[in-house]
C-alpha cells in the first residue's frame, strides 16, 4: 500500500511537527549564543592577552567541549536502552533542558565573580568553565532524546522535509538569539548573555514541553542499570551485520569530528587568527546562519530527490573546502566565503545524518541506534577538540601558525569519513 505524503505546508503547520520544530529553535540559540560566540569569547577576554595565552585559550576551549563530550560517552549507553524499553523521549527532554537551562543561568551569575583565586584563576572563571561543561553535557544529552522523537512524527517520506523544516528554523533561532543580545545586553559584560539564552532557550522549548506526546507503548520490564553497557556494546556489535549503518556511523563520526570542532572554535580561530574584531565575527556568524537556513532547506529536497548517501557526499566536500579556504593564508575576505560555505554543511548535516540513522536502522531498533549513533557522534566531539586543542598547546609559541595547522587536521578527518561513507549501500543491504 502506497503511503500518503502530506504537502510541505501541510506539515510545517501541523501542531506537534510545529513544536518539535520550535524546539530547535530553541536548542540553537543555546548552541550558537553559548557555545560557538560568547563562551570562546569569554574565555579569549579572560585569559588571551597575548598571541601565546590566545593559543591557551583555544586550548581551554578545546578541552571544555571534550569533557562535556567525555561525560555524554559515560551515560549515552543508557539513553538509547532507555528509550527503546520504555517509549519515552518528552520526559527525557525536558529534563535535560530545564538542567541545561539551570547551568546557563549559573554561568552569567558568576561569569563575573572575582573573589578569590582558584588553581590561580578568578573563581568566576572556574565555575563558568565548570557550569558550561554541565550545560553542554545537558544540552547534548537531551537532543538524543529530541533526534528519536522524529521518527514518530511522519512516515520515511516525509521525515527528511520534517527534519529539514526543524534545521532551518532551528538557525532562525540562531539569529533571534544574537539579535536579542544584542538589543537587550548591548555592550554588557559578556557573561550576561549566559543567563539570556538560557531563559530564551526554555521559552521556546515550552510548545513541546506542552504539546508533543510519546507513542503509546507498551514498558518492558526494569533491569540492571549496567546491562544498558552491554546492550550498547551488542547494538555495536549487531550493527557489523548492517554493514550500511555500520560504515555510516564511521563516516559520520570523522566529518563531525570536523564539524563540530569548527564549531566550538570558530570564533576564537576568526578573531585571532584571521583578524576580525568580535563585532564583526557576529556579522560573519549570522551570514553563515542565513545560508544554514538556505542549506537546511534546500538539501531536504536534494535528500529527498538524490538519496541521503551521494547528499551526504556532497555536503562532506562543501565543509573540507569550506575549511581548507579557511586554514590557508589567503586575503580576509575569503573568509567570508569558508563561513558560507561552513554555514550550509552545517546546516544540511544534521538533515541528512538523522534521516539517514531513521533510514539505515532496523525496524523497530531506531531509539537503540540513535544511542549508537549519540555515541559515535560524542566520541568524535571529544577527540576533535582534543587533537585541536592538543596541538595549540603545543605550538601555542609559534602563534597563529598552531591554530591554522590544528584546523587543517579537521580535513583529514573529512577524507576519511567520505571513504568509509562511499561504502554505504541506502538500502541497508550488505556490501
Amino acid at each position: 500500500m502506497k503511503e500518503t505524503v502530506r504537502r510541505p505546508m501541510e506539515l510545517y503547520l501541523t501542531l506537534p511537527i510545529l513544536a518539535f520544530a520550535l524546539y530547535d529553535f530553541a536548542n540553537t540559540i543555546f548552541s550558537a549564543n553559548i557555545v560557538t560566540l560568547f563562551f570562546p569569547q569569554y574565555i579569549t577576554e579572560m585569559v588571551g592577552t597575548n598571541p601565546r595565552l590566545e593559543q591557551i585559550a583555544s586550548t581551554v576551549i578545546a578541552y571544555a567541549n571534550a569533557v562535556a563530550a567525555i561525560l555524554l560517552i559515560a551515560f549515552a549507553p543508557l539513553y538509547g536502552v532507555t528509550m527503546d524499553r520504555t517509549g519515552r523521549r518528552r520526559r527525557y527532554v525536558i529534563l535535560f533542558t530545564l538542567l541545561c537551562v539551570t547551568a546557563s543561568v549559573g554561568m552569567g551569575i558568576f561569569g563575573g565573580m572575582d573573589t578569590a583565586r582558584w588553581f590561580g584563576l578568578p573563581n568566576g572563571l572556574v565555575l563558568t568553565i565548570l557550569f558550561f561543561v554541565a550545560a553542554k553535557f545537558a544540552f547534548n544529552s537531551g537532543n538524543v532524546f529530541y533526534d528519536a522523537m522524529l521518527s514518530s512524527l511522519g512516515n520515511k517520506k516525509e521525515i527528511p522535509l520534517i527534519s529539514g523544516y526543524g534545521v532551518a528554523l532551528g538557525y532562525m533561532g540562531t539569529l533571534f538569539g544574537i539579535f536579542s543580545v544584542l538589543l537587550i545586553i548591548g555592550d554588557g559584560a559578556v557573561h550576561h548573555t549566559f543567563w539570556l539564552s538560557g531563559l530564551l532557550f526554555l521559552i521556546f522549548a515550552l510548545p513541546l514541553f506542552l504539546i508533543n506526546r510519546d507513542p503509546p507503548r507498551a514498558q518492558k520490564p526494569k533491569q540492571a542499570f549496567l546491562k544498558g553497557y552491554r546492550d550498547i556494546y551488542r547494538t555495536f556489535v549487531e550493527a557489523r551485520s548492517y554493514p550500511s549503518i555500520f560504515y555510516f556511523m564511521i563516516a559520520y563520526f570523522f566529518v563531525n569530528d570536523a564539524l563540530a570542532t569548527a564549531i566550538a572554535m570558530m570564533q576564537p580561530y576568526a578573531t585571532t587568527v584571521v583578524g576580525f574584531e568580535p563585532g564583526t565575527f557576529l556579522i560573519i556568524f549570522m551570514v553563515a546562519t542565513l545560508f544554514s537556513i538556505i542549506g537546511a532547506i534546500v538539501f531536504s529536497f536534494i535528500n529527498r530527490g538524490f538519496g541521503s548517501k551521494r547528499t551526504f557526499v556532497i555536503i562532506a566536500v562543501l565543509l573540507a573546502v569550506a575549511v581548507a579556504i579557511a586554514a590557508i593564508p589567503l586575503p580576509m575576505w575569503t573568509f567570508w566565503i569558508a563561513a558560507s560555505l561552513f554555514g550550509v554543511a552545517m546546516g544540511s548535516t544534521w538533515v541528512v545524518s538523522r534521516t539517514m540513522i531513521i533510514e539505515l536502522s532496523p525496524e523497530g531498533k531506531e531509539g537503540q541506534f540513535f544511542g549508537l549513533f549519540a555515541f559515535s557522534a560524542k566520541m568524535s566531539a571529544v577527540i576533535g577538540p582534543f587533537i585541536y586543542g592538543s596541538i595549540t598547546l603545543m605550538l601555542a609559541d609559534y602563534g597563529v601558525l598552531a591554530s591554522r595547522m590544528a584546523i587543517t587536521s579537521l580535513i583529514v578527518m573529512i577524507v576519511v569519513g567520505i571513504l568509509f561513507h562511499l561504502k554505504v549501500k541506502e538500502d541497508g543491504s550488505p556490501v
